[in-house]
């Protein structure tokens, strides 16, 4: 029994490193293909509603928050475009980088309660986000608080200089990753590392269960996610030192397919983890000693933080909305899909040729 289980937990480690590798080459693989258009979309803006739709395509294209942001603050240092147009692109980029959960939801397709469990938990990070993006962004157009209260906080932290965080998972997947890609290009690497997220997920959901009649079930409710308060650390503090919230929340998605988290245990987790992705753009923004860089940062976590105060208390709004969705995508599959292309490239898209 003991020899089986450890070689189940070698399976279990070597699962969990594969699909951590498929999810960082296919990021990469998506930056390679989407890079410049998203910068000339990004370049085109023109008003705060462009900058939103071009924040919600251009992170779903190359789906890095981070990679957005860092372009958004060189144009703003640049001068080529203003804080007040930026800042949209930033709300935009919170939406446009959920997507990579949600493929991984898929990976649970072929059975239906899992698959209903899993697409649930992947999109009530985005029903979450587009809640606040519903309230905020039209309050931001028409008073700037998030713009004001940004550049309040960087004028009194531009002097302090900034630190630089190494990812551990970097370290241990960026060489693998690169390699792949180098050998494979962006276009069939893309289809190697969804191959691989499957292959992964298989073994992962299957250890998991596994795990369940040992203590791996009494760690996740005990410790883990033994309350919000727990669940959101958890969240934030792994997110700022993964330096990916799309890593993140897709490593949970396999842990709700399997039914080991609860909806209600994963969302403020969730929350956690876009607090948690805020904290390497502005250390590396207080580096820059630009006023304009750090007050972009501070405005992504502003508006987190705002989303968080007002979408916590009406948390059952979300989760309502996610199972609502994961029903009827579980029952035609064909939803989830619509989803994803409906929601993050065919409305954006439209709204941005469409825009004065």
């Amino acid at each position: 029994m003991r020899q089986n289980r450890t070689i189940r937990l070698i399976v279990l480690v070597l699962s969990i490193y594969c699909f951590l590798l498929s999810i960082d080459i296919m990021g990469g693989a998506f930056k390679l293909l989407g890079e410049g258009f998203s910068l000339k979309l990004i370049q085109m803006t023109s008003s705060p509603y462009v900058g939103l739709v071009v924040g919600i395509l251009s992170t779903s294209v190359v789906q890095s928050s981070s990679a957005t942001t860092s372009v958004v603050v060189c144009l703003v240092g640049g001068g080529s475009l203003t804080i007040s147009n930026a800042i949209p692109i930033v709300m935009g980029a919170n939406v446009g980088t959920t997507v990579t959960n949600i493929f991984v939801s898929f990976g649970h397709v072929s059975r239906k309660e899992e698959f209903k469990r899993a697409f649930a938990g992947a999109t009530v990070h985005d029903f979450f986000n587009l809640c606040a993006l519903l309230v905020l962004f039209p309050l931001e157009v028409k008073f700037h608080f998030i713009e004001k209260m940004a550049s309040f906080m960087a004028e009194a932290f531009s002097d302090m200089g900034g630190l630089t965080v190494v990812s551990p998972l970097k370290l241990i997947i960026a060489p693998a990753s690169s390699r792949i890609l180098h050998i494979l290009g962006p276009k069939i690497g893309i289809i190697a590392a969804l191959i691989l997220l499957f292959a992964a997920l298989r073994y992962i959901v299957s250890s998991m269960r596994f795990f369940t009649l040992d203590r791996f079930q009494v760690l996740l409710d005990r410790f883990l996610f033994k309350n919000d308060a727990s669940s959101f650390v958890v969240g934030t503090v792994t997110t700022a030192i993964v330096q990916s919230s799309s890593v993140t929340t897709s490593l949970i998605v396999p842990l709700l397919g399997s039914g080991l988290l609860t909806l209600e245990q994963v969302y403020p987790y969730t929350l956690g983890a876009n607090v948690g992705t805020t904290v390497t753009a502005i250390l590396a923004s207080l580096v820059t000693n630009q006023v304009a860089g750090v007050t972009i940062a501070f405005s992504h976590l502003l508006f987190n933080v705002f989303g968080i105060t007002l979408f916590y208390p009406l948390r059952r709004f979300p989760i309502f909305c996610a199972r609502w969705l994961a029903g009827l995508a579980a029952e035609k599959k064909i939803v989830a899909i619509l989803f994803v292309v409906i929601t993050f490239y065919v409305i954006p898209i439209l709204l941005v040729f469409l825009s004065p």
